[in-house]
């Protein structure tokens, strides 16, 4: 409790609210806001963005971690996985421009995120349970990774490159890219690419933390044609990999995580009709993941676990706006193909190898409609409908899959259909220097295929084997939601809250007539559905400008989860803080952070987990922009924990502790 004035005297002193990269998506109904949120990535070729940015070569993962509502669950120092209000991957939907991509590990290894870079992109949209999804069926809320686009000119044409050199000591660090844009009239094109390579970091005791290297290039294009006045086609390319990734808190790294992405689209934009914008996209997506342990001491049995994920899609989205009414429509679909085998070898080379397909070949079918419309009621008031009606085929390709799934359940057919609906609505108010909002929520999700259909699926977190089970009802989610926040001159406040009640909620169980397939499990889990879950988020955020050069941050959140007659749900965060102190005057920035959580006290043993303690880091970084005729050149240079504090938080796997003391130099030189 002293700890918890303390933090929240803290906050009356420093007042502030997110890092400056972060600002919110207005409704274009009078600015009124919504529950949705922009992080701000730039466009590095304006020579003007890099330099709100703590770490301009950063990692996605650690963009993310700046929003409130985002958590990244970390395996190790790659690929890092993100969950929205708590809920993880199978719970919110992860898109590129809109692109559904789903990953090819059994491990969630490979979050989508992990297949492009900071360089691709402009801004990360993120959406917070039903409220404004487009894209995809979710319950938790959406992240889509917006593409980085130059666009035509309007007069003469351009020609922009620019360089980034990066270096982190902890880790041995080492990013490099190159991006060349060029533009006119009628055509822009714009390539990029980058590449990361890290060995082993370092804990706060000064000990290697093992196996948490990796290396990774991307490179990217796009261009696009301007057709007439209103209309144009745009082409994307996306190429991703990564090789030698290690992963500290599991039994396995990844020899090769790679994806191919490309899409084509077609739009039309017209201000004086009805329908203003019609907007459409085909899109194809290759993912290929490779486990192995063959760099692993004292392996017991060596197996090889390879995934492919395959998805082609479309979708059609047009927007309108008539009188106070805008409206957007969003008709989409797309087919996958999700595959993933285990090899075994035995010591004994006379030994047969055994083989089983984790991922008996599962194709899903999904087209969906998304309808929104948001309503200008008066000069204060604003509200947002929005409703998904989405269907679902899944059927089980692989006949020796479905053979092996039918020795748990022997009446198991090989398709499944199901209907996807969810609903949404908001009442936004503007009071003087008040705002209040206020929303509720429906949805339902259909099991992801490790949980409908896995087949001996190991968790390191909890040390079982898990099966899936294809008879699950979909998960439903009620929400509500409300956020009161503050403005005025220089200070700003707000106040938010989301509850979630979950029926049907799908977790793993205890089953003692199976035996697990991995040496050393402690036994086996089916999926099944919990009747009745409880979640709730908050977080008060506050900002104060002090005067032209210095500006105060700081945030706290509180989180719960749990069975209403049962356990604690896992990887739920604990109490958390953030405060940050800015200095900014003409070209120069720095930054001082003090960034923390408590105690984990509402913790799962059932699941695996364990209490983990409170930490306290700090953090300080600077920054200079030289002008150099037309040319731009940027340096960021700071300091991760300071102090070399040894700790460890609620997300990461198995308890790895996270890096020690942190120097990074960024460096990032546009030529126009």
């Amino acid at each position: 409790m002293k700890n918890i004035i303390f933090l929240i005297g803290l906050l009356m002193v420093f007042q502030t609210v997110r890092p400056q990269q972060k600002i919110y998506e207005t409704a274009i109904l009078e600015g009124n806001q919504i529950l949705k949120e922009i992080i701000i990535i730039g466009k590095k070729r304006k020579g003007v963005d890099n330099k709100k940015h703590t770490k301009p070569l950063s990692s996605l993962g650690q963009f993310l971690e700046e929003s409130s509502k985002i958590n990244m669950i970390k395996r190790g120092n790659y690929a890092w996985e993100p969950a929205i209000n708590n809920m993880l991957s199978d719970r919110i939907s992860v898109t590129i421009d809109g692109m559904q991509i789903f990953g090819a590990c059994t491990d969630k290894m490979d979050p989508v995120t992990s297949y492009v870079a900071i360089s691709n992109l402009e801004n990360v949209v993120i959406s917070s349970g039903q409220h404004g999804s487009e894209n995809g069926q979710t319950i938790g809320g959406a992240i889509d990774l917006k593409l980085d686009k130059s666009g035509f000119t309007k007069y003469d044409s351009k020609l922009i490159t620019g360089f980034d050199l990066g270096y982190e000591n902890n880790s041995n660090t080492k990013i490099i890219g190159i991006e060349t844009n060029y533009s006119n009239q009628k055509f822009f094109l714009n390539t990029d690419f980058i590449k990361r390579s890290a060995d082993n970091y370092f804990d706060g005791n000064n000990q290697e933390v093992l196996f948490s290297q990796y290396n990774k290039y991307n490179f990217s294009a796009i261009s696009g044609y301007k057709i007439s006045s209103k209309e144009k086609i745009e082409a994307t390319l996306i190429y991703d990999e990564a090789t030698n990734v290690g992963y500290p808190a599991l039994p396995m790294d990844v020899s090769l995580a790679k994806a191919l992405i490309g899409s084509v689209n077609y739009e039309y934009s017209n201000a004086e009709t009805f329908i203003n914008t019609l907007e459409t996209k085909i899109y194809a997506n290759s993912i290929t993941h490779v486990m192995d342990d063959t760099k692993r001491p004292n392996v017991p049995i060596h197996m090889d676990m390879p995934g492919w994920s395959n998805t082609y899609g479309f979708y059609i989205k047009s927007k309108a706006k008539k009188n106070q009414h805008a409206l957007l429509m969003n008709f989409n679909g797309y087919y996958n193909t999700s595959l993933a085998e285990m090899t075994m070898y035995p010591k004994n080379t006379s030994e047969r190898l055994m083989f089983m397909l984790t991922w008996p070949d599962v194709i899903t079918i999904y087209s969906g409609l998304y309808l929104e419309d948001k309503i200008k009621i008066n000069a204060t008031t604003s509200a947002q409908l929005s409703a998904r009606f989405g269907f679902q085929h899944n059927r089980i390709a692989s006949d020796f899959g479905l053979g092996s799934l039918q020795i748990f359940y022997p009446h198991l057919t090989a398709s499944k259909n199901r209907f996807l609906p969810s609903v949404s609505t908001q009442i936004t108010h503007k009071k003087k220097s008040f705002t209040y909002t206020v929303s509720l929520g429906y949805g339902e999700r259909a099991p992801s295929v490790s949980e409908g259909y896995g087949n001996f699926l190991y968790n390191s977190f909890d040390n079982f084997d898990y099966i899936g089970n294809p008879y699950l009802k979909n998960e439903k989610s009620f929400e509500f939601n409300t956020k009161v926040s503050f403005k005025k001159k220089a200070f700003n406040i707000s106040f938010e809250n989301s509850f979630f009640y979950l029926s049907d909620y799908i977790i793993g169980e205890i089953n003692t007539h199976y035996s697990p397939m991995v040496i050393g499990a402690d036994g086996v889990k089916v999926y099944r559905s919990l009747d009745n879950v409880l979640q709730f988020n908050s977080a008060l955020n506050t900002s104060y400008k002090i005067n032209t050069h210095f500006t105060t941050n700081a945030s706290i959140g509180y989180n719960y989860g749990k069975e209403i007659h049962g356990e604690y749900l896992p990887l739920i965060a604990p109490f958390s803080y953030k405060v940050n102190l800015l200095y900014k005057k003409n070209v120069f920035t720095s930054k001082i952070e003090i960034v923390g959580a408590g105690t984990q006290v509402n913790y799962s043993k059932s699941y695996g987990e364990d209490k983990t303690k409170k930490y306290t880091i700090f953090n300080f970084n600077t920054g200079y922009t030289f002008y150099i005729n037309n040319d731009v050149l940027t340096v960021k240079t700071g300091v991760e924990n300071i102090f070399n504090n040894y700790y460890s938080t609620y997300s990461d796997w198995k308890n790895i502790p996270r890096m020690g003391r942190n120097i990074f130099v960024n460096l990032s030189y546009i030529l126009k």
